[in-house]
């Protein structure tokens, strides 16, 4: 076995583009042989990905994983580089895959797996961005991905006891409103949870819209913009689009009264593909 040193495993980095600690490694493997070292990171498909690592992958696809009894849940964007890759069984299958295994284990090393598709399909592949909802007993976890893939959404209910978390009444609720989420992109559940800043922002161009109005109706009318803003804005103020004439908060009330208790939105997890970039 050769020696392994900084120059051989900067040449092999030159030759193949993959990371240092990963050429490190192939020489380990290899003895110090060079030829053998690349051969091993071709294999592994570590130079392949490196090599394409700085290509754009704005294409991709949305993913969601459930636990089976409703309880957790993972939302996973994946991109690649067109969306004819994107389009790919195989693929969606992947990025599925990805996300079982957050679902599985939060920690999951990913890199290896991203290392192998890129070496599979020839195209660079970015895991943009992942999260994971784990309500307690009293709460549930339902999701949904538009067709085509390009937006999800996960979403996270909560029952008074948690008796009605499994009521399927509750289940179908929680599809409704995915669905609904993916259609009107909220920003937030309630009016309290708006970030003071957009609020802010929101009452600055109300008040330019009231200039020259008379001192008594400039905050009326600061006001009533404020409220078409939540209301648009804020998924509980929403009209439900499956039925205009109620809200989320007065679904909420309807189906709570199926179930035989309360049920409450505690969060949700919208992504679009490319939004991020």
């Amino acid at each position: 076995m050769s020696e392994i040193t900084m120059d051989k495993i900067v040449e092999l980095r030159e030759k193949t583009s993959a990371g240092l600690v990963d050429c490190k490694r192939a020489l380990t493997e290899s003895g110090g042989d060079m030829d053998e070292a690349v051969s091993i990171l071709r294999k592994k498909g570590v130079a392949t990905a490196a090599k394409k690592a700085g290509r754009d992958a704005a294409e991709g696809v949305i993913s969601c994983k459930l636990a089976e009894n409703g309880r957790s849940g993972v939302i996973i964007e994946v991109n690649c580089e067109t969306d004819f890759v994107a389009k790919n069984d195989d693929f969606q299958a992947f990025a599925l895959e990805l996300a079982s295994d957050l679902l599985e284990n939060a920690d999951a090393d990913l890199e290896e797996k991203r290392t192998e598709q890129v070496a599979r399909i020839g195209e660079n592949i970015r895991i943009s961005r992942s999260e994971r909802l784990s309500p307690d007993a009293s709460g549930r976890v339902e999701s949904y991905i538009h067709t085509g893939a390009k937006v999800g959404v996960l979403l996270e209910l909560s029952s008074e006891t948690g008796a009605g978390a499994d009521h399927q009444e509750t289940i179908s609720l929680g599809k409704d409103i995915c669905m609904h989420i993916a259609a009107t992109a909220p920003v937030c559940v309630n009016r309290e949870d708006v970030p003071e800043e957009l609020v802010a922002k929101e009452r600055e161009v109300a008040s330019a819209q009231a200039e020259g109005k008379p001192p008594q109706a400039i905050e009326k009318i600061i006001t009533g913009k404020l409220d078409k803003y939540f209301a648009a804005s804020c998924l509980e103020e929403q009209s439900f689009v499956k039925n205009p004439d109620i809200t989320i908060k007065d679904l909420l009330a309807e189906k709570g009264k199926l179930v035989g208790e309360s049920i409450s939105i505690v969060k949700f997890v919208r992504l679009q593909i490319g939004e991020d970039n």
